[in-house]
């Protein structure tokens, strides 16, 4: 993949950068590989992560650190790059693609995203999943806010009617949220919990675009491969800064008294604590897959149209309250969601149809 001639690309006709020269069918099955692990980990990250809490668990700092440990699962694909790579070069080929410059940018943004983790984590250690799901789905209007000013993001007549629908459907659940409140937890903790994940979701509505940005203000090629190695000094950074926090209030001593106590069983502890770990880094690989094969604000929109998903899930496994204004939100979920591809869909056609004019 690596081995396939570049060019210079230039998105929203703003800061050319060069990105990998490939086929369209093979951008396209990369987007799609991406939307793939995008939406495995956006549905089920969450829920495995309150199934964590509901069942006994107690470690804010375990599960945000649990949202990128899943890194060293880079190594695998990386390793095949690297083989295939060398099969094609010969033994000159490098190892790495990254340069100290853009891994210090990567570490930096790793940084941000655990501190995100630890605000997503407390976020659901405290709220339902369809009432934190909520609250994440207005990361779409923050991602949309910063990718027009970061990376100058053009939007047309279906992005904004996009934007505007699944806004006003986070809105909506937004109505009914007090009565999610858990038992035996005061307003005092579910109002922090509540804008914990508020805080979340706007700064990871700052995180995607500032990874196209990162792309953009690369002097390098950016290669399917470096986004990979990019990801995982992301989540190698977050997980240090995490593991910090684990090791300052003591988490690692809980975390056998934990899994003896565990409702479902200790071997099910461990098991719900290694597919967090893969879930988490399906989400973040998808996130940044999908800013490579298309945009920062596309990858926004995928989160937030898969709302009604996580919302359904949460209502069968954790029999959560399905109230009309979920019901509502689903709907309007989906007309954005159709709205934005629609719209993309004849975008397409445009630039085809002037593709075969100039030739």
């Amino acid at each position: 993949m690596d081995s396939l001639k570049m060019d210079t690309r230039t998105s929203n006709d703003q800061m050319p950068y060069k990105e990998e020269k490939m086929s369209k069918g093979l951008k396209r099955s990369l987007l799609v590989l991406n939307c793939a692990l995008l939406a495995l980990g956006n549905v089920g990250g969450p829920l495995i992560m309150r199934l964590y809490f509901l069942k006994g668990g107690k470690g804010v700092w375990t599960s945000s650190c649990l949202e990128t440990a899943g890194w060293p699962f880079m190594v695998m694909p990386l390793t095949f790059s690297y083989l295939y790579r060398r099969r094609k070069e010969g033994p000159a080929t490098e190892l790495f693609f990254i340069k100290p410059p853009l891994f210090l940018v990567s570490a930096v943004v790793g940084l941000l995203t655990g501190v995100d983790d630890f605000l997503y984590a407390y976020g659901v250690a405290r709220l339902p999943v369809s009432t934190s799901a909520l609250i994440i789905s207005t990361q779409l209007a923050f991602t949309a806010a910063f990718a027009f000013l970061l990376v100058k993001q053009k939007f047309t007549s279906f992005t904004i009617n996009s934007v505007f629908l699944l806004t006003v459907g986070a809105v909506v659940l937004a109505l009914h949220t007090s009565s999610d409140r858990p038992a035996n937890e005061s307003n005092r903790q579910y109002y922090l919990g509540f804008f914990m994940t508020l805080a979340a979701s706007m700064l990871y509505g700052f995180v995607l675009p500032a990874i196209e940005l990162t792309y953009k203000k690369a002097k390098q090629t950016i290669t399917y491969s470096l986004v990979m190695e990019m990801q995982m000094v992301m989540s190698f950074s977050a997980t240090v800064f995490c593991t910090i926090g684990m090791l300052f209030h003591k988490e690692f001593e809980a975390i056998p008294r934990e899994a003896s106590k565990f409702e479902l069983g200790q071997s099910t502890y461990y098991l719900v604590i290694l597919l967090s770990a893969i879930l988490w880094q399906f989400f973040f690989m998808g996130a940044v897959g999908v800013i490579f094969s298309g945009s920062s604000l596309l990858s926004g929109i995928i989160i937030a149209a898969l709302l009604p998903v996580t919302e359904s899930l949460a209502v069968l496994f954790f029999h959560e309250k399905f109230q009309v204004e979920k019901a509502i939100s689903v709907v309007l979920s989906l007309w954005g969601s159709l709205s934005y591809f629609y719209g993309e869909l004849q975008k397409n056609k445009k630039n085809q149809a002037s593709e075969r004019a100039m030739a």
